[in-house]
């Protein structure tokens, strides 16, 4: 059965293809509001006050964060996939709340089903992606992610602008909701495969010791304790806090400065198209250059399109505001899910993205709260600014106290590594690539006589998840040519011995 799992994004295209359009179909749901409910709020139920309007947003925030937390939990329980499936069919009322409601209450309801939804389905989505790529492309694989959510999320917001202008704010808008629903439920019944067995074998076949932790030190160690995974969990949280204010007070803005609901509508896609589309980039970007810095000069970035639009009158500026603002959050946001999987053990890994997901859009709430205080006490403006310098706040954090946690693939395996990994009867195939008397005249147990010449022709027999180590006399010049041979064809899980044969030989000798 592992021979028959293998970790990578090419190596699992199929199903990772069909969960990023599973996860645009999550993305769309939220982009029915992110137009239309300020207005709605305003126009439809004559609320006046800025923290009531943006009641939506504390409920959609408040009920995500904590399904994420337990979506996490239960996909490590449960399964991934049945999580996935119960998070759409939670999503089945909120078009019929939106399109019907008589009252605020009715609003706040489908918020509250379409936050629980979204912590379900989206989570999901994100841990079965980690699963399937494992520890290769992480970042990139994210990026896709992401990309796919919040682009939908813009021609979403987009689509149903236009359709406002053209007929009124309800019903016709949220008729999309229904097929958003229908679509991706089908989807996730019918033809997502669960993914729990990959993290299964990339712990029995990547080098990873058995990890268990219990969910209050998991708790505990993401959010406060393990530097890196907490700086990670602010930035998350400052993120979605800068990204409540876009959702809520940016349309009020605009509509103070006299914009119809078609510029509205544009404006408000703008943050989450660039953003999604940037994604891709900076996804790979990640897993080449780094997490660390890509999230602080992302906050940083943040800070600045936000002060833009919170000094401007104009469409222009607010069109570059909204432009950094995706460029920033682009950077940061499928950087701090790959630094997670950087840091957590795979078997508790699910858990901790939970945790982080918790406190993230935990920041909808906060944003909401206090952006809407601050505005009804001294206006739209200033609630903004004061969102642009947390955002600042947040990237100096990750500058002085994340470490980099991209970790370069290491090359090479100790002698006693490699002897632990013989004696717990992992499998191993060790290639000898000494020549043939050398060889003859002592070896190491099992290891496999593997001229250069034959190299790939022998290991052609193997999966390219194989654990293979080469090695040579002293370790070194030929054992690290043939490691080089065999990453450059596939076989990425393909390490030097270090010390060699006679290293490991003085190794038994002792």
């Amino acid at each position: 059965m592992s021979k028959e799992i293998k970790l990578g994004l090419k190596e699992n295209l199929y199903q990772f293809t069909l969960l990023v359009i599973v996860n645009a179909f999550v993305g769309a749901m939220i982009g029915l509001e992110r137009t239309l409910l300020p207005e709605i709020a305003e126009k439809d139920f004559h609320m006046v006050a800025k923290t009531a309007i943006l009641s939506f947003i504390i409920v959609f925030g408040l009920s995500k964060a904590v399904t994420n937390y337990f979506a996490g939990r239960f996909s490590d329980r449960y399964g991934r996939k049945i999580v996935l499936i119960v998070g759409w069919l939670i999503a089945i009322p909120v078009p019929f709340l939106l399109i019907h409601a008589p009252s605020w209450n009715w609003i706040i309801l489908a918020n509250l089903f379409l936050g629980v939804s979204q912590g379900l389905t989206w989570s999901t989505t994100v841990i079965m992606k980690i699963d399937l790529v494992g520890s290769k492309q992480r970042g990139f694989a994210m990026g896709l992610n992401e990309f796919a959510g919040y682009f939908a999320v813009a021609l979403s917001a987009l689509f149903t602008g236009y359709i406002a202008s053209l007929y009124s704010h309800r019903p016709e808008p949220f008729y999309l909701g229904f097929g958003y629903v229908i679509i991706g439920t089908l989807l996730s019944i019918f033809l997502v495969k669960e993914t729990s067995h990959h993290v299964a074998h990339e712990i029995a076949n990547h080098g990873y010791k058995h990890h268990t932790l219990d969910q209050l030190t998991i708790f505990l160690k993401t959010s406060f304790k393990d530097k890196n995974l907490s700086s990670v969990t602010q930035a998350g949280f400052v993120n979605n806090l800068n990204d409540g204010i876009a959702w809520g007070l940016f349309p009020m803005l605009y509509a103070s400065l006299a914009f119809d609901l078609k510029t509205i509508g544009m404006l408000a896609a703008i943050y989450p198209a660039s953003w999604g589309l940037l994604q891709i980039i900076t996804g790979y970007a990640s897993d080449k250059l780094g997490r660390k810095w890509p999230i602080a000069y992302g906050m940083w970035i943040q800070a600045l399109g936000i002060v833009f639009i919170a000094v401007s009158s104009n469409l222009i500026a607010f069109i570059i505001g909204n432009l950094l603002l995706g460029l920033g959050t682009a950077l940061v946001y499928p950087t701090l899910l790959a630094a997670i999987g950087d840091v957590a053990h795979p078997s508790w890994r699910a858990s901790s993205v939970g945790v982080y997901r918790l406190w993230r859009d935990s920041g909808y709430a906060a944003g909401a709260i206090i952006a809407g205080l601050t505005a009804d006490l001294f206006g739209l403006r200033i609630a903004i600014g004061l969102v642009a310098f947390l955002t600042f706040l947040s990237g100096i954090i990750v500058a002085f106290r994340m470490r980099e946690t991209l970790q370069k693939k290491k090359e090479s395996i100790a002698v006693d590594e490699l002897s632990k990994k013989i004696q717990t009867s992992e499998k191993v195939y060790i290639f000898d690539v000494r020549s043939t008397d050398e060889y003859e005249a002592g070896h190491i147990d099992g290891a496999i006589n593997v001229p250069k010449e034959f190299l790939i022709e022998i290991a052609s027999s193997l999966s390219k998840d194989s654990l293979i180590v080469t090695n040579c006399g002293k370790g070194g010049g030929r054992s690290i040519e043939a490691m080089t041979i065999l990453r450059k064809n596939g076989w990425k899980n393909s390490y030097w011995l270090e010390g060699g044969y006679l290293g490991y030989k003085q190794q038994g000798d002792k």
